[in-house]
């Protein structure tokens, strides 16, 4: 009765959490690029090519295992090349909240790639979810860099490094 209780009043905190993240997204995205979860990706035998749309210095401290870095203040489609990916393989953008991720994406989309997702709620919503990161070593951690401390209040679970 009592774990009851502490559901229903914790219930609507949880859903406001993610309805807040939903309208960020909303505020910042036209949704050129299609979302997709981070359970989904997790959870997919498809081969799927993740790339880090964020600094250099945030997928240092923690990033998707695989996922390569692409960058964003300094992304150029042309240095995807050396990549070699093919424009029909299935491609998930990512950043902390997808804002960068869908920006990026567009530049793949306008260079012809076909199957290019944003990853809804980023590597915050990977982490809050209880998926795995590592660091730049390739070692598990618990810490995700936050890129600003407005931006921090959506990580939940995790460490907060700025």
């Amino acid at each position: 009765m009592k774990a009851l209780l502490y559901f229903l009043l914790f219930l609507p905190f949880w859903s406001i959490g993610q309805t807040s993240i939903d309208s960020l997204l909303s505020k910042y995205n036209n949704e050129s690029i299609p979302y997709i979860s981070a359970k989904e990706v997790y959870h997919s035998n498809e081969k799927i090519i993740l790339l880090d749309a964020r600094e250099f210095d945030e997928y240092n401290v923690s990033h998707i295992k695989d996922a390569i870095y692409i960058g964003y203040d300094h992304f150029n489609i042309k240095n995807i090349e050396r990549h070699s990916l093919k424009k029909d393989q299935k491609i998930v953008i990512y950043c902390s909240l997808g804002v960068r991720s869908e920006d990026i994406g567009e530049k793949f989309k306008k260079a012809g790639f076909k199957k290019i997702f944003n990853l809804h709620g980023g590597i915050f919503d990977w982490k809050n979810n209880n998926l795995p990161v590592v660091n730049a070593k390739n070692e598990t951690t618990n810490d995700v860099h936050v890129y600003s401390k407005d931006w921090a209040k959506w990580l939940i679970n995790g460490t907060k490094v700025y």
